[in-house]
């Protein structure tokens, strides 16, 4: 069993006694720590909190405990029920909420869940929130009201629709040349809200054909639900069978974007970004943000526009505070999270989508030209385990001295920058493992490039042993 928190809230597996997994103890005590935080820093409002869920057969159960224990603080709710995350965070806004609540592990299999929160802004927490938030983890700082100030549960339908129509209404998003376009698209749901999300935009976008696999929202996912090349060997070869233009994958609660070509190759979920940056860069002047381990592709394609790229330390929350401090137009992460603040700051594969193929529409209609038209990067990613006392500020100290002659960003442990190659070298936070991203014109180079990392921490390893 796994339970995990973090700044955007907690994840763990379902079952198991309390405290080694996503139990509704644990449930209970995160959302009433959170309702309690919410208290002392609205104390003269009347509380109101969005709540959402992607499809997992534990959401049902889950929502039960969270509205019940807010509404036990005498805190309101507004039920999205079935969802998305991006749809959940601009709702947030919409309803003139003080938080939100996304019930969704994400990328994680179907036996894992969790509570993404979301603050008055629809952002998910900073450092600082989170922090204050600790403080009222402990039963003691719970405060129930009597009965007669229970909150009331309002459920909202079609919060999806209206998230759509916001798209819909973006200058950049041109209906007229999709719809014209004639697309022909294969949408995988993964068995999740995406099921249900994605082909209601792509119908109001005026795609006409659109094929189905795993788009009923049961929560049984067919596959590993991250949508990575090797879990979408099925979408790929149904774009061919069906003479597709285009494949859409999306994650279970859609902040995620992968992109099929019309030849079943993937378009790359580091290029998903750096093509929808494209396209907004070629209408709107202005800089871009994205995350240290994602590809230089972006910066490339930004500077080509005599535009500014920034990055940013690993995390949505430090993607979007970036692209706020920078003044930034898009931005988002590699691995097919695109942020477009014209719409809200948050990874939304909805709008990613709209972006997309009125670019693509634009462009041609042929996903594998489009692609050629980008700097040809891959990106490798490893990790090397370590034994649990081992100093990583030692490690990380003397692997930034030994390239100390190299460029070296060390917002969010180390980036090693060697001309049109880079190693990104972080810590996790959960476990004593360094993740190691290396980038480069070549798989092979990339790869190497990773090997040689390890070779190096392993060889400091066996020093602090001699």
């Amino acid at each position: 069993m796994t339970l995990i928190q973090s700044i955007s809230g907690i994840r763990g597996t379902i079952g198991g006694k309390p405290g080694e997994g996503l139990s509704p103890v644990e449930v209970l005590r995160f959302s009433g720590s959170f309702g309690m935080w919410l208290r002392s820093r609205f104390p003269e409002e009347r509380l109101r909190v969005v709540v959402g869920r992607d499809a997992r057969i534990s959401g049902p159960v889950i929502n039960k405990i969270v509205t019940a224990t807010l509404q036990s603080m005498g805190i309101d709710i507004v039920d999205g029920g079935l969802s998305t995350t991006p749809t959940i965070a601009m709702a947030v806004e919409f309803f003139q909420a003080h938080a939100g609540i996304i019930i969704t592990a994400s990328h994680n299999p179907k036996n894992w869940n969790a509570l993404k929160l979301l603050n008055e802004h629809g952002e998910f927490l900073t450092v600082a929130q989170a922090g204050e938030m600790e403080g009222f983890m402990d039963w003691d700082a719970f405060d129930f009201v009597p009965v007669e100030k229970f909150g009331h549960n309002i459920r909202e339908e079609g919060m999806i629709e209206m998230h759509i129509e916001k798209i819909l209404g973006l200058p950049l998003v041109d209906v007229e040349a999709i719809r014209e376009a004639n697309f022909r698209v294969v949408v995988d749901g993964v068995n999740s809200s995406g099921g249900l999300a994605v082909p209601l935009l792509l119908e109001a976008l005026g795609v006409k054909t659109v094929h189905e696999i795993y788009c009923e929202p049961n929560g049984i996912f067919p596959h590993n639900p991250e949508p990575l090349p090797e879990n979408l060997i099925e979408l790929s070869s149904e774009v061919v069978k069906k003479n597709a233009h285009i494949g859409i994958a999306v994650d279970p609660d859609v902040d995620r974007l992968a992109l099929v070509c019309e030849d079943g190759e993937m378009f790359g979920e580091e290029y998903t970004l750096v093509a929808v940056a494209d396209y907004v860069l070629s209408n709107t002047p202005g800089n871009t943000v994205s995350n240290l381990s994602s590809t230089q592709a972006l910066a490339e394609v930004t500077h080509a526009y005599r535009q500014e790229y920034f990055p940013s330390a690993v995390g949505e929350v430090n993607v979007v505070e970036a692209m706020k401090k920078h003044n930034a137009i898009i931005g988002g992460e590699g691995n097919g999270g695109v942020i477009y603040p014209a719409l809200h700051y948050g990874r939304d594969a909805l709008v990613g989508i709209a972006l997309f193929l009125t670019h693509l529409a634009k462009f041609g209609k042929s996903c594998t030209a489009l692609k050629k038209k980008y700097p040809e990067y891959y990106i490798s990613k490893n990790k090397i385990e370590l034994p649990a006392e081992v100093n990583l500020d030692m490690i990380f100290s003397q692997i930034i001295k030994k390239y100390a002659k190299h460029p070296i960003d060390q917002t969010d442990g180390a980036k090693i920058l060697f001309d049109k190659e880079w190693v990104h070298l972080r810590r996790s936070n959960t476990e004593p493992i360094i993740r190691i991203y290396c980038e480069s014109d070549s798989l092979v180079k990339a790869e190497n490039l990773g090997k040689k990392m390890i070779m190096d921490i392993s060889e400091l390893l066996r020093g602090e042993e001699d």
